[in-house]
């Protein structure tokens, strides 16, 4: 049954934590909280909290957006979550598409979705990356976001060959999702990927505290993450700052996170934060752990920044589920201040075609030659007249050219997942066999670690 999110009570359908099956599901609120109550036969009862105080829920929802027009690869029988592929129930197309080019990693993280690690499994060979292409441009297309992911790309010796591939196949946005211990390690590495057609790195970035690395990555990480980013300022790469954030660990960080992603503009084009998720290697909820929502990130925001930056500032997404995410877009000002931009032009999004186009440009460098002014001089938004020598596209590339992006993906785990969300999911996970799998169910591992997905063969 359809989730509406407008009243107390709404049905939906969820897992069981524990055996995995499909089973009825309730969101219903309490106060300013919601909660995702479902049952199990054999299990019993379980709670999850989905959204805390404000912005109110039922007003954070967006009317729904376009269905799906790509291709099927699965039909429906077991049904949902079960048949994903995509199978015809699903509802969206893709936004972004994963391509996971090793099972390897350089770093043993407690917290993991991949549960990646050194010595792992022989890599894919690049006929079947190829094949991978083939797919994602045979259901998405070729606008869309590529991220090349793992384990960890850089230890392939051929990433970069991957990286020519793509674009030859006419892919125009390569992202990198990546630790950056290699991107700070060879002075040339960078230059070699922006060679190859590189667009955008993803960079795994917790905070600016080497005590929330070792807690999270098992080692002092801050400096290598500082020189990554350098190598990519030198080489005309954008760089996504991507904390997850763990209640307790580096929360208190979030302010300071967004302080040095303006100081570090415009190399660095935005900040995503993911809460983390209770996958992977980290299946289980410690005891007394508060899950991190959508709000308690939006209000952190505000709290850190001083109120620069507030809960109204940001919107829902423009595509996927409005309960997976929020965004804003900020320039910054003379003198530490910043010019919220949310739901002007193209930062609202009224459909995926433009939603992906105005992300892709946004997370990419500026380009050399382009007209910016230094940073820190104020954009001049009152300057862009009809009497103005400078176009309206002109004076929009030097907003963007300065902007950062700020996000927040909550992805689901079996605790808190909702089908609704995933008919409704656009980052899709390209499996072994082609298939696209939504991010959040080709990860999804039970509460004794059994995967639904990842590591299975095809259905």
């Amino acid at each position: 049954m359809e989730c509406e999110l407008s009243g107390i009570r709404a049905e939906t359908e969820s897992l069981c934590p524990q055996c995995l099956t499909r089973i009825p599901a309730l969101l219903e609120a309490a106060g300013d909280e919601v909660y995702l109550l479902k049952s199990c036969p054999d299990h019993g009862e379980f709670r999850t909290i989905v959204w805390r105080g404000e912005p109110e829920f039922g007003g954070w929802k967006r009317g729904k957006t376009g269905i799906r027009s790509g291709v099927c690869h699965t039909e429906t029988g077991k049904g949902c979550p079960f048949d994903c592929g995509l199978c015809p129930e699903h509802r969206k197309n893709g936004c972004t598409a994963v391509i996971e080019v090793t099972s390897r990693c350089n770093l043993s993280c407690p917290v993991c979705f991949a549960d990646s690690r050194d010595g792992s499994g022989p890599d894919p060979d690049l006929d079947t990356i190829a094949g991978w292409y083939q797919s994602v441009l045979r259901v998405s297309g070729p606008e869309i976001i590529l991220q090349l992911s793992g384990g960890e790309p850089t230890v392939r010796g051929d990433l970069p060959c991957i990286v020519e591939m793509g674009r030859a196949k006419g892919f125009s946005f390569i992202q990198l999702n990546t630790n950056g211990l290699r991107l700070a390690a060879e002075k040339d590495y960078a230059k070699v990927l922006r060679g190859a057609g590189l667009s955008s790195v993803f960079l795994q970035f917790d905070g600016t505290e080497d005590a929330i690395y070792r807690a999270i990555r098992g080692e002092a990480l801050y400096m290598a993450k500082r020189e990554a980013i350098e190598r990519c300022a030198e080489n005309d790469i954008g760089v996504v700052l991507v904390p997850t954030l763990v209640p307790g660990v580096n929360t208190h960080n979030i302010g300071a996170i967004l302080d040095l992603a303006l100081e570090l503009g415009p190399t660095v084009r935005g900040v995503h934060f993911q809460p983390v998720s209770h996958f992977g290697r980290y299946p289980r909820i410690p005891a007394n752990s508060r899950r991190l929502t959508l709000p308690d990130v939006m209000q952190a925001i505000e709290e850190q920044t001083g109120g620069r930056m507030k809960k109204e500032d940001f919107t829902p997404p423009s595509w996927e589920n409005s309960l997976c995410s929020f965004h804003g877009n900020f320039v910054p000002l003379p003198g530490g201040g910043v010019q919220a931009l949310s739901g002007q032009g193209a930062t609202g999004g009224c459909c995926e075609e433009r939603a992906v186009s105005f992300t892709a440009r946004q997370w990419s460098a500026p380009e050399r030659g382009g007209r910016m002014d230094p940073p820190g001089d104020n954009v001049g938004f009152g300057s862009c007249r009809e009497d103005s020598a400078e176009s309206l596209d002109g004076f929009l590339e030097r907003v963007r050219a300065k902007m950062l992006s700020v996000s927040c993906m909550a992805f689901q785990d079996v605790w808190n997942l909702n089908l609704e969300r995933v008919r409704d999911c656009c980052i899709h996970v390209v499996a072994p066999d082609g298939r696209m799998i939504p991010f959040c169910l080709y990860n999804l591992t039970s509460a004794t670690g059994e995967r639904l997905y990842r590591g299975k063969p095809s259905v």
